[in-house]
C-alpha cells in the first residue's frame, strides 16, 4: 500500500499541470481570435452575436419578414381558438377566429403608444425651452406632438 502512495502523488500533481498545459497551447492556435475570454458570450443567443442575426428569433426568423408575419398570425389564431374554446365552455357564444384576427393584424392609424406620446412631448417641452433661451416664440406642444408623431408614423 506504501508503495502506491508516490504514484497517486505524482498523478494528482502532473495531470493537472498537463491539462494546463494542454489548455495554454489551444488558446495560444486561437490567440488570433482574442481571448478565450472575450469569446464568452458570444453564441447565438447573446446580445452581441452577428448583425444579420441581430433583430431576429434564435431560429433565423426575422419579425417583419414574411414568415415572421406568419408565425404572428399562427400564434394569434392559437390564442383566439383557446379563447373561444373558454367562452364555449362558459356558454358564450364562439369568436370568429379570422374576423378577429384580420382586426389585431390591421394597421391602426394614429394610435400610439402612451409612453411615446410622453416621450415626444418631453422632446417638444424640451426644444420649447431651447427656444426661449434663443429668444423664438415657444411651439404648440399639442400640434407639434401630433406633427412629430405623424412624421415617425406616417
Amino acid at each position: 500500500m506504501a508503495s502506491i502512495f508516490p504514484i497517486v502523488a505524482f498523478g494528482v500533481v502532473v495531470l493537472p499541470v498537463l491539462m494546463m498545459l494542454v489548455v495554454l497551447l489551444v488558446s495560444d492556435q486561437k490567440a488570433g481570435r482574442g481571448s478565450v475570454y472575450d469569446q464568452i458570450g458570444q453564441g447565438g443567443l447573446s446580445w452581441d452575436s452577428d448583425a444579420s442575426e441581430r433583430g431576429s428569433a434564435p431560429g433565423g426568423v426575422g419579425i417583419h419578414s414574411p414568415a415572421g408575419r406568419a408565425e404572428q398570425e399562427r400564434e394569434i389564431r392559437q390564442m383566439l381558438n383557446a379563447r373561444s374554446q373558454r367562452l364555449v365552455r362558459s356558454g358564450k357564444p364562439a369568436l370568429d377566429i379570422d374576423a378577429e384576427v384580420a382586426r389585431l393584424l390591421a394597421p391602426q392609424p394614429g394610435v400610439h403608444d402612451a409612453g411615446l406620446v410622453e416621450e415626444v412631448r418631453q422632446l417638444v417641452t424640451a426644444r420649447n425651452e431651447r427656444r426661449a433661451r434663443k429668444g423664438l416664440e415657444p411651439l404648440d406642444v399639442a400640434a407639434e406632438v401630433e406633427r412629430t408623431l405623424a412624421e415617425l408614423n406616417p
